[in-house]
Formats: C-alpha cells, sequence, structure tokens
C-alpha cells in the first residue's frame, strides 16, 4: 500500500508540473507477465518505489570516473548513487532508467545497469 501511495504522489507531482508522463496504454501487452513483474518490484537503495513499466526507460549507458552516466532527452546525465540498483537482476538485458521532469529539471529515481545480479 506504501508502495501504491509513493507512486500516485509521483505521478501527481509530475503532473502538477505539467511534465509528461509515461503511460501502458496497451502498449506493454506483449510484456510477459515475469518481466512486468520485476519492473513493478524495483525499489531504490532509499526505499523508494521506482514505480511501473510504463515508467521505466531501457538505456545505453557509460562508466565515467567509476560513474554511471546515461543519455536522457539528448544530454549525458550522470547517474546519482542514490538511485543505482544492483541487487535486485535485471531479466530485460538492457539498462533501465527511471526518471521524471519537475520544475525544469531531470531526477533520476532509479537505474538498474544491464549486467545487475
Amino acid at each position: 500500500m506504501h508502495r501504491l501511495v509513493l507512486c500516485v504522489w509521483l505521478a501527481a507531482t509530475t503532473a502538477l508540473t505539467s511534465a509528461a508522463f509515461a503511460f501502458d496504454n496497451g502498449q506493454y501487452d506483449h510484456v510477459p507477465p515475469d518481466i512486468r513483474a520485476w519492473f513493478k518490484s524495483v525499489i531504490a537503495p532509499n526505499g523508494v518505489p521506482c514505480c511501473d513499466i510504463s515508467d521505466g526507460h531501457r538505456t545505453e549507458y557509460d562508466v565515467r570516473g567509476g560513474a554511471y552516466w546515461v543519455p536522457i532527452d539528448g544530454q549525458w546525465m550522470e547517474v546519482p548513487a542514490r538511485a543505482i540498483i544492483r541487487d535486485r537482476g535485471n531479466p530485460v538485458g538492457q539498462a533501465v532508467v527511471w526518471y521524471v521532469h519537475h520544475r525544469g529539471a531531470i531526477i533520476i529515481s532509479c537505474f538498474v545497469p544491464a549486467d545487475a545480479v
């Protein structure tokens, strides 16, 4: 229940700041149940849920100076250490980043590298 409340709060906050939010309008119907369940179960190290499949973006990434970097909206951004998830596995085989646009800034909330175990 707590996870649902946080997702609803995050969605409401994002909507109020006029940011576009991803929605599942049937485009994820082909996703196997185990992958869908994984997206719903991913939680950041600080305990905040990453939300859902429609919120996660498969991405390429780079490692620079020991830090992960991902491209978002055409610019490379450093992934904050608080967002890196290494202990949930990664059944999709690609890195996944969850982020929101908030007051003109991009906030990365979660990141799972392609080789997470």
